[in-house]
């Protein structure tokens, strides 16, 4: 495997070793290609544009495919998602009685401080994709021919994409709140960077960095028409500058760009949101981005494809070990809860409660337990198995939002079930920030947005119920509160319960009457909890002389006292 070197642009292992055979010499001391090198190669700069995507999900990241066993955690930016998902409350994970690779995000922080390999994994493999971006955009040296516009401004949009990330993950306080505040580094194609005295960005210049990154991206990609979503394009360019305008709390702007990404997608149907073998794995006209996993990727191929978002996240795997009886979430104890209280302040006559087995069937058994499961899934005695492995008390909570692929052989057969898709970003998403950004401007308007989007997942929905959903934050209006909770359900999963958090500035509450959270688990916060901003990699610190550090994470001593609602 090649070196990689910052200062020289080298592209990372995945793209370097797809065409190096194809570059006649590299430096024999350093081992080294120079961006001059891989320019000269047949194809490579397509070959870095297709690596950008395709190196964020599918392969090990932080090991070799050899250990993916040992670090099932590591299959790319699905991976993300749930580590942000688990820190907040809306997923109920049995951490304390069947441990799994996922336990550090949910209960165990301590091992996210600086010495750790876990405080590692997002540092290095945010970096290592933004680098991807940074190879490509260099390649285009400022001045991009015909030819590599549409990937050059792929590469801003990613890098912008992923600067989102970031900025959000390390910021001690969000943009509105302290435009000053440290979010992280900025490392660019820009040569004069020192690397050893490379400050933490303020939000402001972050932001604008991104927005400026957004603005190249768009112009370079105008009339480029995408092979497939796994690709964006400049509908996702306008959802990722309504992102940012968001988080920057400049609603006009927000508004304006959500409202640009959704031309041409149309919000799902109730059938295709419970969809029993496609819900949730197969892209469709809701879907603006996504990535997909594929036969040949090593997170597929080895071990049983149990290094993957379906193996963390899909039930409905065939438990009879003569088959398969493969898959995290189904077989091995990790099946996730949707968070109970959020269940049961879903109605009834909401299309996405169907995406989670009813509570009450954890007083069922026998017959009345598999007629009632029916309701959920055409394996209803699987479903059972998952809860007891993970020794839930029963089956209530078990999400099945997102379906394994590929019909009965998927189910049989995990390196065809786990072939899904996984969104990234949905008009739905677009909709929600229209709402937002048109509300913090007129809230009469905004309800009326809201009130829209949510029938279409609600016939009977009726505003005003959530409107005193403070989570410790009384600061938020009504409106706001109501956002959230539609953001909550909408999203579910899908890796926003972090930043949404970070964003109204809530508590986090796991501890009530009723919980499903697992003890040790159980913690009620005052404010944003600490651990959801991370901390920095002890070796950036070594070799950044200018980078801080921020506040030391801890894992709460013992529960909390029971919330009252």
């Amino acid at each position: 495997m090649m070196k990689i070197n910052k200062t020289t642009f080298v592209a990372l292992a995945l793209a370097a070793t797809s065409f190096t055979s194809c570059i006649e010499e590299v430096d024999p001391q350093s081992d080294i290609v120079t961006i001059d090198q891989a320019a000269s190669a047949p194809n490579s700069f397509n070959k870095f544009v297709s690596a950008i995507t395709a190196d964020m999900n599918g392969r090990p990241m932080m090991n070799s495919e050899s250990k993916l066993s040992a670090n099932n955690y590591d299959f790319g930016y699905p991976s993300q998602m749930i580590q942000r998902d688990l820190m907040g409350q809306d997923i109920a994970y049995p951490a304390t009685v069947a441990p799994g690779f996922f336990t550090v995000w949910y209960n165990y922080f301590d091992v996210l401080t600086p010495q750790y390999l876990m405080c590692q994994i997002p540092w290095t493999v945010y970096y290592a994709w933004i680098k991807n971006c940074n190879t490509v955009i260099k390649m285009g040296a400022g001045n991009p021919t015909e030819e590599q516009k549409s990937g050059v401004g792929i590469a801003y949009a990613m890098r912008a994409f992923f600067y989102e990330d970031m900025a959000q993950m390390y910021a001690n306080e969000t943009y509105t709140k302290n435009p000053e505040a440290e979010t992280v580094p900025i490392v660019s194609d820009d040569e004069s960077i020192d690397m050893n005295h490379n400050p933490r960005a303020t939000n402001e210049k972050m932001w604008n960095f991104i927005i400026s990154d957004l603005d190249k991206a768009e112009e370079y990609l105008a009339g480029y028409e995408r092979p497939d979503k796994t690709t964006p394009d400049v509908s996702v360019v306008y959802g990722l500058k309504a992102r940012a305008y968001l988080v920057m709390g400049k609603w006009d702007k927000a508004e304006e760009y959500a409202k640009k990404a959704q031309a041409g997608y149309s919000v799902m149907s109730s059938a295709e949101y419970t969809d029993r073998e496609t819900g949730f794995n197969t892209p469709n006209e809701a879907w603006m981005f996504c990535v997909t996993y594929k036969d040949t990727d090593p997170c597929i191929k080895y071990n049983d494809a149990d290094t993957s978002w379906g193996s963390q996240m899909s039930l409905e795997i065939n438990p009879d070990k003569d088959v398969s009886a493969c898959g995290y979430a189904a077989n091995y104890g990790d099946a996730k809860l949707i968070d109970r209280h959020l269940y049961e302040t879903i109605p009834a006559t909401d299309c996405r409660k169907k995406c989670f087995v009813d509570f009450s069937t954890n007083d069922m058994e026998g017959t009345e337990l598999e007629n009632k499961l029916k309701e959920y899934s055409d394996y209803p005695t699987w479903l059972e198995y998952s809860a007891e492995m993970a020794k839930w008390p029963g089956t209530g909570g078990l999400s099945l939002k997102f379906r394994t692929a590929n019909g009965v052989e998927g189910h049989n057969n995990t390196s065809k079930g786990f072939l899904q898709s996984v969104p990234l970003m949905r008009v739905e998403e677009m909709k929600l920030i229209e709402a937002e950004a048109a509300g913090m401007q007129d809230e009469a308007r905004g309800k009326q947005l809201l009130e829209a989007f949510a029938k279409a997942r609600d016939p009977q929905f009726v505003y005003g119920k959530h409107v005193n959903d403070k989570y410790g934050n009384s600061s938020n209006s009504g409106f706001q509160n109501e956002i959230w909770w539609q953001r909550r359900v909408e999203l579910w999963g899908e890796g926003f319960a972090t930043f949404d958090i970070k964003r109204f500035g809530k508590s986090v509450i796991r501890s009530y009457a009723g919980t499903n959270h697992c003890e040790e688990s159980r913690w009620n916060t005052t404010g944003v909890p600490q651990w959801m901003t991370l901390m920095i990699v002890e070796s950036e610190g070594a070799y950044n002389a200018d980078c801080t550090q921020n506040p030391m994470v801890t894992t709460p001593t013992s529960d909390s006292q029971e919330y009252i609602w």
